[in-house]
């Protein structure tokens, strides 16, 4: 799913608890990452979480539904995208505009994922 349609679904309510369902669900939908993908271990996430990639092409994988779809949204701002486009990206401020009501463990995970991506 692209960035632009997530955005659109999360926006379609306020409820705290609705976004959090809806964000799990992009999580169950993740696509398998390929064979041939590098993937990295993102550290200061509470759950064991990846962000991979092959080429431009971006995909994750957790141990959780709830990071599994935050990984989601976060490659799914960057899919297609080089490193120095990567780079020029505000991607604290756009995620934060989801207004997704996440723990301070899931934000500093969130937080680590645009580390790693804005340091490809």
């Amino acid at each position: 799913m692209k960035y632009e349609e997530m955005k659109n679904i999360l926006s379609m309510t306020s409820d705290p608890v609705e976004k959090l369902e809806m964000v799990m669900d992009f999580g169950k939908h993740i696509p398998d990452v390929p064979d041939d993908a590098v993937c990295t271990e993102i550290k200061g996430c509470t759950s064991r979480a990846e962000i991979c990639r092959l080429g431009k092409h971006f995909y994750g994988r957790a141990d959780s539904v709830l990071v599994s779809g935050i990984i989601a949204i976060i490659t799914a701002m960057v899919e297609g995208k080089t490193p120095a486009e990567i780079k020029k990206m505000d991607l604290a401020e756009e995620f934060a505009s989801l207004n997704l009501n996440l723990g301070t463990g899931r934000l500093g995970g969130v937080n680590s994922m645009i580390r790693f991506l804005q340091n490809l």
